[in-house]
């Protein structure tokens, strides 16, 4: 099982990408995977991370509050930022307006504590942050969803909470009740768990991209150049936000890493629960789950490599 555990961790964005294309392609391959089964798969990977995690795991928010903090903040401002700017930018029409401003004020995605690993980064300060703000993304997703989109779309507030609640806090709260009360069990199949949010993350995007695959295809490179851009920006700002706060490279890399990658597939579920009426809404998002694993898995080689030339020096 560990060595199927790193060859899913090795070529994870190969396998995604893969998926991708067979859905966007060759879409009647995938169609048996139905649109409604991604919440579920979502709640199969937010009670796997929930199985992985122990209340330790909250133990830097109280050692390093300084740090989750500002991580915390850049995540809720930088992403939602930049997702209006580059919108507005691009003039994107209002449904698919609506799937970007989601991807940018949804949380940090799970794959970034994976990809912080990966990339040598401060995987505590990683984890740390996702679970603040999968803990705040019921009250602030919402709210900075609203704030921005307000003037031009209806949004259903109390339906994002709790599609939240529901398939975010509530299946990690058992996981990790679970791993409190039945630890010496869950311990047994934590090496499964890679394996399972992986392929739970394939059918998510499988399903989204095969479903819309003639909506993806005929929007055009400018929705893929915002969420190209989105991404990309948002590992630089998150970067930059750590020198400023003058920050050491492990934890430049957590917050680069974590602002950059979004949970995407929560994205895409509160874009069918929260937005029906708008169809376009969900494919930002699905293109998002797709890119984000590629350029995750691309940024922790980058950041291994440089790490490798400075020690040489």
């Amino acid at each position: 099982m560990k060595a199927v555990n790193r060859f899913v961790g090795k070529y994870m964005a190969a396998i995604v990408l893969a998926i991708a294309a067979l859905a966007l392609f060759l879409p009647k391959s995938c169609l048996w995977i139905q649109t409604s089964w991604v919440n579920y798969l979502l709640m199969a990977v937010m009670f796997g991370m929930g199985l992985t995690m122990k209340l330790g795991d909250f133990s830097v928010v109280f050692s390093r509050p300084k740090d989750v903090i500002i991580g915390c903040a850049a995540q809720f401002i930088i992403m939602p930022l930049l997702a209006f700017l580059l919108g507005k930018a691009f003039g994107l029409e209002k449904e698919l307006m609506v799937g970007v401003m989601l991807v940018g004020t949804c949380p940090g995605g799970t794959a970034s504590n994976v990809i912080t690993y990966l990339a040598k980064g401060d995987v505590a300060l990683s984890v740390g942050m996702t679970s603040i703000n999968t803990l705040l993304a019921p009250f602030l997703t919402p709210a900075l969803t609203y704030l921005f989109l307000r003037t031009s779309v209806d949004v259903n507030v109390r339906s994002m909470i709790l599609s939240i609640l529901q398939v975010v806090i509530i299946p990690i709260g058992l996981g990790i009740l679970i791993n409190k009360l039945f630890g010496k069990y869950t311990e047994k199949v934590r090496d499964a768990l890679p394996v399972v949010s992986v392929t739970a993350i394939c059918l998510i995007v499988a399903a989204v991209v095969s479903h819309n695959s003639e909506k993806i295809l005929s929007t055009g490179a400018v929705i893929f150049a915002v969420v190209i851009l989105h991404n990309l920006l948002g590992y630089a700002c998150g970067f930059c936000i750590g020198a400023l706060f003058r920050m050491d490279r492990p934890r430049r890399k957590a917050l680069s890493v974590e602002i950059g990658m979004q949970n995407s597939g929560l994205a895409t579920t509160l874009a069918g629960s929260a937005f029906p009426d708008m169809s376009m809404a969900s494919v930002p998002g699905a293109i998002f789950s797709v890119w984000h694993n590629i350029s995750g898995a691309v940024l922790a080689a980058v950041f291994r490599r440089t790490d490798k030339k400075d020690t040489q020096e």
